[in-house]
């Protein structure tokens, strides 16, 4: 489960809707379902921080999916930096999943 800020809950909206329209290039779901965004964070003056995480370290797409996490975040018209910081602790692993991830991938 994400923690957030809970300290700009329209905003935080925004963001959550955006990530859920990210999808992991490998597999059918969004970033936010895998279970793969860690944190989210946002001060006082709208700067937004998201810690994620990848299913797997060595993924060929990391870069890619950073920065279209960023890239989309960015383009959010109240934030006024996101930055995205990469994360390997805790690893991801299967139970992270959502219901509606585990019920995609038929795993329910």
């Amino acid at each position: 489960m994400m923690k957030t800020t809970g300290k700009h809950k329209e905003l935080e909206n925004a963001i959550v809707t955006v990530l859920e329209h990210i999808y992991d290039p490998e597999i059918p779901v969004n970033i936010l379902d895998l279970g793969l965004i860690y944190e989210l964070n946002i001060d006082d003056e709208k700067n937004v921080e998201i810690v994620m995480t990848l299913t797997a370290p060595n993924c060929p797409m990391a870069e890619d999916l950073v920065y279209e996490v960023n890239e989309k975040t960015n383009n959010i018209p109240d934030v006024k930096k996101s930055t995205v910081k990469l994360v390997f602790d805790p690893p991801w692993d299967k139970s992270m999943l959502s219901d509606e991830a585990l019920l995609e991938l038929g795993l329910l």
